[in-house]
């Protein structure tokens, strides 16, 4: 995966429980904590390095990109990158959901891009991955990838893409040293190992 003049991440710091209330994510890192004390964590992610954060539309429905977005005022956008998700699951029923999604996401972050927008789940391939293609072409989308997907998932939405000039880029599944079904099923690792053509990316989310 290449991202714009930024140096390629292997590990994403996910924001999963950020701006939740603590009802519903209870004892998650990041479910109790202030906007001061996430804007720490940012401050040592910063310093350490890291440049890419993952939220979801599903993440706390929209708490999570809203505080990461608050939290982010205090850099550049070129001094990092977000990475968010379309989730068929959750989508309006219009004429163009994911776009309507994404514009959503955009406001929430505080943006008008996302360097990495990601089909959360494989509901339906051949239906919402061509809507990825317009948002490429007016660049509010810089890359794509898949999110639990498995690999015949991957290569029909790359299929798909590679069509109309893009790919998938990158791959994120659930995968844990408790949750370790991701090795059965052999997908985003064989996907990434055949000819490099996909990037799996490490997020660090939530505690165990």
């Amino acid at each position: 995966m290449t991202i714009d003049k930024l140096k390629n991440p292997t590990i994403a710091l996910g924001t999963w429980a950020w701006g939740d209330s603590g009802e519903t994510g209870d004892g998650y890192f990041g479910s109790r904590l202030t906007q001061s004390g996430l804007e720490e964590v940012a401050d040592r992610a910063h310093a350490g390095g890291f440049s890419l954060w993952d939220t979801a539309v599903v993440y706390g429905m929209g708490r999570s990109e809203r505080m990461l977005g608050k939290v982010l005022k205090r850099y550049a956008r070129n001094d990092y990158q977000l990475s968010t998700k379309f989730t068929p699951q959750a989508a309006a029923t219009c004429d163009h959901p994911v776009a309507d999604m994404l514009e959503q996401s955009l406001s929430r972050l505080g943006t008008d891009y996302i360097d990495l927008y990601w089909i959360h789940n494989p509901a339906d391939v051949a239906r919402w991955t061509p809507q990825l293609i317009p948002l490429l072409e007016n660049g509010k989308v810089k890359h794509v990838g898949v999110s639990n997907h498995n690999l015949s998932q991957i290569e029909l939405a790359d299929r798909i893409l590679r069509g109309a000039g893009f790919r998938i880029e990158a791959v994120q599944n659930h995968y844990s040293l408790l949750y370790r079904s991701a090795e059965d099923a052999a997908s985003w690792t064989t996907a990434a190992a055949k000819a490099s053509r996909f990037s799996p990316i490490w997020c660090l989310n939530r505690g165990p």
